[in-house]
């Protein structure tokens, strides 16, 4: 473990012009040999640092600051071709955004402006609380997120860690109602109150244009009424109390100098106050004391999957960072090579993964994880896996841990670092504020977290050592997962669950018995032992550099011919020693019937297993492979460094063309797609409508219950054959980029074509359809088509009609009319890539009725909004689109994956970004209208739309509308009772809609002494079904819609589109005179 110490001999004072003074490090930062960036690290007055990074080649400007408190701390919870967005983990709270260059000092002005003037708008209060309510709802089926708090919840009493983490509506107001049930709630809607939190003169957002029946009927308190007031007075209090310069991290990435950098962090920023809290709060004590460990936890789990996870309690692991012991050891235990505890287990068929590492909980506390995913049989044999485990702990403990294992580590991190390519700004900008407070010498914040030093004397063995002793039965606690269902098959019929309060998770909490701490150790397993040397680590790192004045924009086309289409290009913009091979093997036979598609996709899994111990190496090493079927055949890629690329390509097609199935392997490769399928259809509910829409236009597809009929039968000899067949008609579609030549590419599809047959089908005939919807009126995903991408004008106009669409729909149907947490607005690809339309989803826990009438109501308001733009707003709207078309590629892997996307494609249009931003220029408003009233606007006649209504099976808690409250209240008065109408609003608080339980609850202490009052009460229910809350009740069908009654008629009576082919011919290959 290192201290760090930074003397005041490091900084620089600078004072010159208008900008407030700061000082610099003046030390240089040490950065990856590829690295051409210019970094600076300042330190305001305020205490707030700021690293400033210069990049002249930058066409993306970002911003990140990291605030040093999180939920632990709480007592309760694109028109510049940029974006913004914030997350909230357990120390910390990051706030980061991404803009066009020339836009920096604007965003950065305003970003600079919520951390030293906050609006915390009261107006905004129920919309915040509906948004956090919503995302945890979203989350509530969810097991990561359930079983995340089930460990929380299982943690020592009164820690930080105990505690409800992600929030919902109820444990954000909790302190304010229970405030008010005693009375002593003081109501703060007539006071003052400071200048940083009061509402800004205008209004914080503008009226949705097409207002829900809700909006109109209901005014509700935007404010939450007395409790949302209490509860925005203590975040205000929390924020001016937490929230401090000292504790801030900043990071500026832009194409301006370092010194203007500075200046203008430090303008804008020193307005931060300093409150003098600590910089960085550290909870030193663990959440695991005596009572949590030992044990091994049960729960039951939503999605059928078997699965059991280990954790120690650990060191919070940064100030390791230079031996970064804990990596050390995950790096044997979660090794998949010959000897490994994942090859034992998979040879015993109780696993298909194994995974390991540390994870920082805390800044303070972190814990090591073994996670293992289990066949049925393995969770059967969930002890013998355990002990299994120990056993391998133990076989480390035992031996000799040579230093080459180390300096494998050591190196293959350097040359990582040494060879890092750029990323997206923001995610840049996130990363490096986080990794400003681990405690590093500043001249290595970019080093230390991405590289292992060599154990230059004992200290890194002992670390690792001491970790080591820790991780016994006795000191960790397992996690059992599995669905009820299964765990009643193991467990006694008396067991008793108890639940967890925020997810209503079940569990049970038993101890390790002194037999199976015995067990444990030693090590018994003769077929564990430790990782041999790396093969795969590279040697030739050597990059040919030739600079040229225009890189080149696309592959070039070497090899055209029956069977294969191979498209090379030598890098000549991000010199690193890397590759990308990609084969596209398409046959009709791979997808023809649903039979044949499992057994496609049970082949690539049965390859993918068998090459598991072979390939392990391999990608520690830098250099990975990925195979997989799709609905046209198979799909390989090898990526990474590419000393040792050919070898791995080789050993892949080779396993591809004459791999013999394993019955074995096979049951278990099955089980987990039965799985896999089955869990499909429990995950979020807009998956499951774009599922369906996909589906329903896609030429060739099959669902998942058909699939999942033929499967139970396949059989090892099945897959062999179909293999044979398919493998005997392709055609191969082929890139090689990167640092790799031309013969070494011919090389390569040498190796892929041997022993292949050709297809029958050409190439544009394997090409995927899409399916054409008529001309007619057919979560929630809503798409209307807009028409073929070889169409150029309609593919720009249409481009930009989203992008004028996007932000809009976000903001009317999420943040104003607060229908849901997921709202998307996007493009949308068919089946193909040939044709293109619109999709709008929303998940929601309003009816999918209510939601498409909510997205018809925002499409009639955006005809006015549309009509109005100014002729600077449509320049702005194509400025934006132009920048994102012509946007560099950061790295090698995001340019080869745009190649990828034409060369699978069939299209080969290379140039198409470019084209299109040069095709945008003229482009109008009246081509934007014109398209928006025939394709899109719901009163059109020609436009061609396809929605899915995904209906929740879940009940809902009834709420009372303003409506049912209303005709309550008259009900009362003709009763003679006398109310106040304001009364039980204010007391009730919230958005007007209380739930029905509430509402009774309420007027039953109200009515305690009044005779009639059971009749009166028991008007509530029936009330509250004859005024429901719009979206809340079961839709109506209208009469304006064909509904699709059988998917498989429906499909059958559409176009299947027309593929263009390749729609561009470069010439590249020489041209046969005879």
């Amino acid at each position: 473990m290192s201290t760090v110490t930074t003397s005041e001999t490091d900084w620089l004072r600078v004072s010159n012009g208008p900008a407030p003074p700061f000082s610099v490090f003046n030390k240089p930062i040490q950065k990856s040999e590829q690295d051409d960036r210019d970094y600076r690290i300042i330190l305001l007055d305020n205490g707030l640092q700021a690293t400033l990074i210069h990049d002249a080649h930058a066409d993306k400007a970002a911003a990140s600051l990291d605030v040093a408190v999180g939920h632990l701390y709480d007592p309760y919870l694109s028109k510049n071709n940029g974006g913004s967005n914030a997350y909230t983990s357990t120390s910390n709270t990051n706030y980061y955004f991404n803009v066009a260059t020339p836009g920096l000092s604007g965003a950065l002005e305003r970003f600079a402006g919520f951390f030293h003037s906050p609006l915390f708008a009261p107006s905004c209060t129920t919309r915040e609380l509906n948004a956090v309510d919503s995302e945890h709802k979203k989350n509530h089926q969810a097991d990561m997120w359930r079983i995340f708090q089930l460990n929380k919840h299982l943690s020592k009493e009164g820690h930080p860690w105990n505690k409800f983490g992600s929030g919902n509506k109820d444990s954000l107001s909790k302190t304010a109602k229970i405030l008010k049930a005693k009375g002593l709630l003081v109501d703060t809607e007539n006071e003052s109150v400071s200048k940083s939190a009061s509402p800004s003169p205008d209004p914080s957002r503008k009226s949705s244009p097409a207002p829900s029946i809700a909006s109109i009927n209901g005014e509700p308190e935007a404010d939450g009424g007395a409790v949302g007031r209490e509860t925005r007075r203590r975040l205000v209090e929390w924020w001016s109390h937490e929230y401090c310069a000292s504790r801030m991290r900043l990071c500026v990435i832009g194409k301006e100098s370092l010194d203007e950098l500075s200046e203008l962090t430090s303008t804008l920023f020193s307005p931060v106050p300093n409150r003098g809290r600590d910089a960085l709060p550290i909870i030193p004590d663990h959440p695991f004391g005596p009572n949590e460990k030992g044990t091994l936890v049960s729960v039951q789990t939503i999605m059928s999957f078997h699965a059991l996870e280990i954790s120690f309690p650990l060191a919070w692991q940064p100030p390791f960072w230079k031996h970064k012991p804990a990596n050390f050891l995950s790096h044997f235990l979660g090794h998949e090579g010959p000897g490994s505890l994942h090859s034992y287990l998979k040879n015993k068929g109780w696993v298909t993964t194994l995974s390991s590492g540390p994870q920082n909980l805390g800044r303070g506390f972190a814990m090591f994880k073994v996670t293992v995913h289990l066949t049925e049989d393995g969770f059967q044999h969930h002890l013998d896996v355990i002990e299994a485990t120990f056993q391998y702990l133990a076989l480390l403990r035992a031996s000799k841990l040579d230093a080459f294992h180390q300096r494998e580590i050591a190196k293959v991190s350097d040359i990582r670092f040494r060879f890092k390519e750029k990323k997206r700004p923001d995610e840049y900008a996130t990363a490096i504020t986080e990794y400003m407070s681990w405690p590093v010498p500043k001249e290595l914040m970019l080093k230390a977290p991405e590289v292992t030093w060599d154990w230059d004397s004992d200290v890194g063995e002992t670390e690792v050592l001491n970790f080591l002793e820790t991780f016994r039965v006795t000191e960790g606690r397992v996690v059992l997962m599995a669905t009820g269902t299964e765990h009643a098959k193991i467990a006694s019929a008396d067991t008793t669950w108890e639940t967890e309060p925020w997810y209503g998770t079940s569990y049970r909490v038993e101890r390790f018995d002194e037999k199976s701490i015995e067990k444990a150790s030693p090590n018994a397993i003769s077929e564990l032992f430790l990782p041999r040397p790396n093969e795969f680590i590279p040697t030739d790192l050597q990059v040919e550099k030739r600079v040229v004045a225009q890189p080149l924009n696309r592959p070039h086309l070497i090899r055209e011919t029956p069977l294969t289409t191979l498209w090379h290009k030598k890098d000549d913009r991000f010199f690193v020693p890397k590759a990308h091979a990609v084969i596209d093997i398409r046959s009709p036979a791979g997808n023809e019937t649903a039979r044949a598609a499992v057994m496609t996709k049970l082949y690539a899994d049965i390859v993918n297993d068998s090459l598991t111990e072979y390939s392990y190496d391999a990608d520690l090493a830098g250099l990975s492979y990925n195979f997989m079927s799709h609905t046209s055949g198979l799909y390989v890629s090898i990526s990474g460094y590419n000393d040792k690329l050919s070898v791995l390509v080789r050993k892949v097609l080779e396993a591809v063309k004459s791999l013999s199935v394993d019955p074995q392997r096979l049951v278990v490769m099955k089980e987990q797609v039965i799985l896999e399928w089955r869990n499909f259809f429990l995950g979020q509910s807009y998956t499951l409508s774009d599922y369906f829409g996909r589906y329903l236009l896609t030429a060739d597809q099959w669902t998942l219950e058909e699939k999942l009929k033929e499967l139970p039968s396949i059989t090892a000899s099945d897959i062999q054959a179909h293999v044979k067949r398919l493998l005997s008609q392709v055609n191969l579609r082929i890139l090689a980029a990167g640092n790799i030549y031309k013969d070494e590419a011919l090389k390569i599809a040498d190796l892929a074509q041997d022993g292949l047959g050709i297809s029958p089908l050409t190439a544009v005939e394997l090409n995927d359809r899409a399916l054409i919807l008529p001309e007619a009126n057919s979560s929630l995903t809503y798409y209307v088509h807009f028409g073929p991408i070889a169409d150029e004008k309609l593919r720009v106009v249409s481009s930009l009609l989203t992008q004028i669409l996007s932000e809009p729909a976000f903001n009317v149907l999420r943040t104003q009319e607060q229908l849901g947490y997921i709202v998307h607005c996007a493009p949308w690809l068919l089946a193909g890539s040939s044709e293109k339309g619109l999709r709008i989803v929303v998940q929601s826990e309003k009816t999918p009725g209510y939601l498409e009438e909510r997205v018809e109501a925002f499409l009639n308001g955006m005809k006015a909004t549309i009509e109005n733009m100014t002729e600077e707003e449509v320049l702005e709207q194509k400025s934006g689109l132009e920048k994102k078309w012509l946007e560099k590629d950061k790295n090698l892997a995001d340019e080869t994956s745009y190649f990828v996307g034409h060369i699978t494609t069939g299209h080969w249009d290379f140039l198409r970004r470019e084209n299109d931003a040069q095709l945008l220029q003229s482009v109008t408003k009246e081509d934007v209208l014109k398209l928006f009233l025939a394709n899109v606007h719901p009163s059109s006649a020609t436009r061609s739309k396809l929605s899915v209504h995904m209906i929740s099976q879940k009940p809902h808690a009834k709420r009372v509308s303003p409506a049912a409250s209303q005709a309550f209240e008259t009900l009362l008065r003709e009763a003679g009772v006398e109310i106040d109408a304001e009364a039980w609003k204010k007391s009730l608080g919230g958005d007007g809609t209380p739930l029905a339980t509430d509402f009774v609850n309420y007027w039953k202490q109200v009515f305690e002494t009044k005779e009639n009052a059971t009749q009166l009460l028991s008007a509530i229910p029936e009330l509250v079904q004859k005024y429901p809350v719009p979206g809340e009740s079961k839709d109506i069908p209208r009469s304006d819609i064909s509904y699709i009654k059988d998917l498989k008629a429906f499909k059958a009576g559409l176009t299947p589109s027309v593929d263009p082919g390749p729609m561009v011919q470069w010439g590249d290959l020489p041209v046969s005179r005879f």
